[in-house]
């Protein structure tokens, strides 16, 4: 097998292509055949030790994987030998064979590709969350997404309107602003790459302008930084905020501002979730492909790349060029 390995932190560049024995699935474990791994914003930063999760090195990066098992460990029931999977790794996913907890698996649909089955879980499962879990979503709500022409930002636009909520999606460009029109989104902002003071006054003007008298009632922060105040002052009375990510830098919000909207500042840890409440991650995940065969949300896959140009993939994501999912394939 091959596989994608963090042996210092560092950037992309710092990857190593490597040769490496085939591992053994242990008891509770299968082993994956990989076909494809989707690439997201916190593969960047736990190369560099800069998430919430230091694996010991070498480890791969790589939270998210489709393919095929290939070998049954011990105490496994329910699964077979050539079953389709999407398993969550955490980490280690930028590999061509991996072992996981059989727990840890899905079943695909079965007309679902690989590469969208590798794109799923992460966006679609925090976005799912995030609305409905911890937001309360209703229709008829106005939803505003920062950041939402990225892999989770897209997901919440397609999920946002399959609840029955407008959507106004924030956008750094104009091409990302025709993204997620094409996608569902009913008004875009566009907003400066620096925010300074008289850049926050002006999105906030524009979020109330188009939000209009009421205000929006739940927001999806996907980028942090300046750009969550301007947010937090165009809420509705008693609103939810979002806080979903933080690439732009953690935000300094006055904590006036939610006590004079009577508004929510929520977090939104859903790899936490997962664990602390399996059974309600299982039925969030039986939604999504409910949806998925609905045809209602997909995967909006912009860029695929060979699992040996990681790095270029992982470049992508950091430089905020993305537009929906970027996928790895063996």
């Amino acid at each position: 097998m091959k596989a994608m390995l963090s042996t210092a932190a560092g950037g992309p560049d710092a990857l190593e292509w490597t040769e490496m024995d085939d591992p053994s699935p242990k008891k509770g474990e299968v082993r994956i055949a990989v076909k494809a791994a989707g690439v997201n914003f916190p593969d960047t930063l736990i190369i560099q030790d800069l998430y919430q999760i230091k694996p010991p090195r070498p480890f791969a990066p790589g939270g998210e994987v489709s393919g095929v098992i290939e070998e049954i460990g011990a105490g496994v029931d329910g699964w077979a030998v050539g079953d389709r999977v999407i398993a969550m790794t955490g980490f280690g996913g930028f590999v061509t064979k991996i072992c996981v907890p059989a727990r840890a698996l899905l079943k695909m649909p079965d007309d679902m590709p690989f590469e969208e089955a590798a794109c799923f879980i992460f966006t679609y499962g925090t976005s799912h969350h995030a609305l409905k879990d911890r937001a309360a979503l209703q229709s008829g709500e106005t939803l505003l997404i920062l950041g939402a022409a990225g892999g989770v930002g897209a997901a919440a636009i397609e999920l946002g309107k399959a609840a029955g909520a407008r959507v106004i999606a924030a956008v750094s460009s104009k091409d990302k602003a025709t993204f997620c029109k094409d996608i569902g989104a009913d008004e875009t902002i566009i907003y400066p790459r620096d925010m300074d003071r008289d850049a926050q006054k002006l999105l906030s003007g524009n979020i109330k302008k188009m939000a209009g008298a009421g205000g929006v009632n739940v927001a999806y922060d996907a980028v942090g930084g300046d750009y969550a105040e301007p947010v937090i002052r165009s809420m509705a009375w008693a609103g939810r905020f979002l806080v979903v990510g933080f690439p732009a830098g953690i935000p300094k919000i006055p904590l006036n501002l939610p006590l004079l909207k009577s508004c929510q500042i929520v977090g939104v840890f859903w790899g936490a979730s997962v664990h602390q409440d399996p059974t309600g991650h299982m039925r969030n995940m039986s939604e999504l492909f409910e949806l998925y065969q609905q045809k209602l949300i997909r995967p909006r896959i912009s860029a695929s790349f060979p699992m040996a140009d990681a790095a270029k993939a992982l470049d992508l994501i950091a430089d905020r060029k993305v537009l929906g999912k970027v996928v790895l394939t063996t």
